[in-house]
């Protein structure tokens, strides 16, 4: 009787996850198109409307995983939260940085390291690594 019970428990919790996967890629979603999209693009090429102004042009966001060999979640959290700052946009990235900061959580990179952030960032990243090319 217990052995179905926990396959039942199993079955629940994988649910749950998933869908609390998605709903980080969702809010990671909104995040991007609220807070990324104006420098690069909504389809996340680098062509926003304001790339023009920028020192350093934005990346295309959907390529990093192919040029890097796997999605570089360690540097793109970096850049994010401002531990790797970029000179383009006159202070650390993204300039709305006070939104990013507090609610701590961790994630993994995919080589299993923990690295701690925010929880949009976390979202915002799951977003990223959805739009990588296949």
């Amino acid at each position: 009787m217990i052995r179905p019970l926990l396959g039942v428990v199993s079955i629940g919790v994988f649910v749950a996850a998933s869908q609390a996967a998605a709903q980080d890629v969702e809010t990671g979603a909104e995040l991007y198109q609220h807070y990324c999209a104006t420098c690069h693009g909504i389809d996340a090429t680098g062509h926003g409307p304001m790339a023009g102004v920028l020192v350093i042009q934005p990346v295309d966001l959907t390529k990093l995983a192919d040029e890097n060999g796997v999605f570089p979640t360690a540097r793109v959290v970096a850049r994010i939260d401002g531990r790797d700052p970029l000179v383009s946009h006159g202070s650390p990235m993204p300039v709305y940085g006070p939104y990013f900061d507090g609610q701590d959580t961790s994630m993994k990179t995919p080589e299993g390291q923990p690295i701690l952030t925010s929880q949009p960032i976390v979202d915002l990243v799951a977003y990223l690594e959805t739009l990588q090319a296949k």
